[in-house]
């Protein structure tokens, strides 16, 4: 990485206050990742680069931007070599630049005019194509894409199942049959229309702001564990989409979940086959409504099967998702820019 710690040089003539300020300032900022960098080469913990990598996130992706001081990655998820900043005055030194797609839409800050020779640009989405816009003008712009999607250059699920040793399972008090929780409901969707019909058939116990019924952070999985089955209903249908409904709100909660989504295929390449049900796996939503209610006890808990093996790994925290950039960059390709974007990611 370029050693550029020397500060410009001055205008002739007598800085002003203001001048000195900013210079005292931007010496500092230089100072400290300088400190950092020497310090992460000779601890001795981190992974084969020979140098910290410097990823800038040119702005946060949630509203609430969290304390990423200091070594973060190594701290908090044992991901050495990485160094993570929004500040915008160290562009010139970043090995990678992070823009969230919020920050590209119109009115918002547009992206720096230059980039610096070797360093890479990501672009990050965690939504679909469907709630996706603008993507055309920016076309030729990215080096990498950081999404839901398997395929992506660096690889950000909403959750995954992992290994364990309980070989336990757990299956939470049931006092109602199916639950969802919805906060956007529009007419359009095909989740809206799969709804209304199975309600036809059978009681759905629903939360959310679409039914004037908001659960509080704590309050969700409590509620949706009640729930024999729960309604995992994506807002869209696309490959690879599949979030915190199927994750948190179903299989942390201990519930069925009962997908919408994906074909069943898609599903069994992130969860086993046995552990969630298909509304495609029925003819009709009557006769998916029907082996819901009939469901005898046995059945019903071969479904938790999979937690004697595996435990849900949620991906809430975006400093944990840019951190992985650092793991991924070793085998990440050189030199490759999206030629169109939006092609890609509507495919």
């Amino acid at each position: 990485m370029p050693q550029a710690w020397l500060l410009p040089r001055l205008p002739w003539g007598r800085p002003s206050v203001k001048m000195v300020v900013t210079a005292g300032a931007f010496v500092a900022i230089l100072w400290n990742l300088r400190c950092f960098l020497n310090a992460s080469k000779v601890s001795g913990k981190g992974p084969k680069r020979t140098e910290t990598l410097v990823v800038l996130v040119w702005e946060w992706p949630s509203k609430q931007v969290p304390n990423i001081s200091g070594d973060v990655c190594h701290e908090l998820y044992s991901i050495a070599g990485c160094w993570l900043t929004t500040e915008r005055q160290l562009l010139g030194q970043a090995d990678v630049v992070v823009f969230p797609h919020t920050t590209l839409q119109p009115g918002r800050d547009r992206l720096p005019k230059e980039r610096p020779p070797g360093q890479n640009w990501v672009w990050v989405s965690l939504e679909s194509p469907s709630n996706t816009k603008a993507l055309a003008r920016w076309n030729q712009t990215f080096n990498w894409v950081m999404t839901y999607r398997r395929d992506s250059d660096i690889f950000i699920p909403y959750g995954k199942l992992v290994p364990n040793r309980s070989a336990t399972v757990n299956i939470p008090v049931k006092t109602n049959l199916v639950s969802w929780v919805i906060s956007n409901y529009h007419r359009t969707q095909k989740r809206a229309e799969v709804y209304k019909n199975l309600s036809r058939y059978l009681h759905v116990n629903i939360y959310g702001k679409a039914n004037n019924k908001p659960l509080c952070k704590d309050c969700l999985l409590p509620t949706t564990s009640k729930s024999k089955f729960y309604l995992a209903f994506e807002n869209s249908i696309h490959q690879d989409y599949i979030t915190e409904k199927l994750w948190r709100n179903s299989l942390m909660a201990g519930t069925v979940p009962v997908v919408l989504g994906p074909p069943r295929a898609n599903y069994e390449q992130f969860v086993p086959a046995d552990s969630f049900i298909h509304v495609d796996d029925f003819g009709s939503l009557a006769e998916l409504a029907t082996f819901l209610k009939t469901m005898n006890s046995s059945r019903y808990q071969e479904f938790f099967t999979w937690q004697k093996r595996y435990s849900v790994k949620l991906y809430a925290d975006w400093r944990e998702r840019i951190c992985t950039i650092c793991t991924a960059y070793p085998r990440l390709p050189r030199g490759h820019v999206y030629p169109n974007l939006e092609s890609w990611f509507n495919t």
